[in-house]
């Protein structure tokens, strides 16, 4: 049934300054843009969507909590200094979840909550190996 995320989104209130820090964050600016409501980038190995809508288009007041999305990183102490440099607040510490395997979240400048993680199965999925 579940074949992989298509999109994940995030919600602002400032829609302009969110895709501004995220384009200074990924690198690279919004493929996609509903002018006053959405922004889209493509980033990761696979074009994952990565979406910033208006927070008065959210079906219900935004929160953090519930679920965090891991985005995979190849170097976790670069991408917690990144997130630290461009004001985003720690969530939850690193923490080492097992060989291979170690996260760390960030709530973002507009409340919403961003995971990275450095995860042994993404890699050995690229290269073909995983089990």
């Amino acid at each position: 049934m579940l074949r992989g995320f298509a999109t994940i989104t995030y919600f602002a209130d400032d829609l302009d300054a969110a895709k501004a820090w995220y384009a200074e964050l990924l690198g690279v600016e919004p493929y996609f843009e509903v002018p006053g409501g959405y922004a889209e980038f493509r980033i990761g190995d696979h074009s994952q969507e990565l979406g910033i809508v208006a927070g008065a288009w959210a079906p219900h007041e935004p929160r953090p909590g519930g679920s965090i999305a891991y985005w995979h990183v190849d170097d976790l102490d670069a991408a917690v200094a990144r997130l630290t440099a461009l004001g985003a607040k720690e969530y939850e510490p690193r923490k080492v979840r097992g060989e291979g395997f170690e996260t760390a979240s960030f709530a973002d400048p507009f409340g919403n909550v961003l995971g990275v993680m450095f995860n042994r199965h993404y890699l050995d999925v690229l290269a073909g190996t995983a089990k």
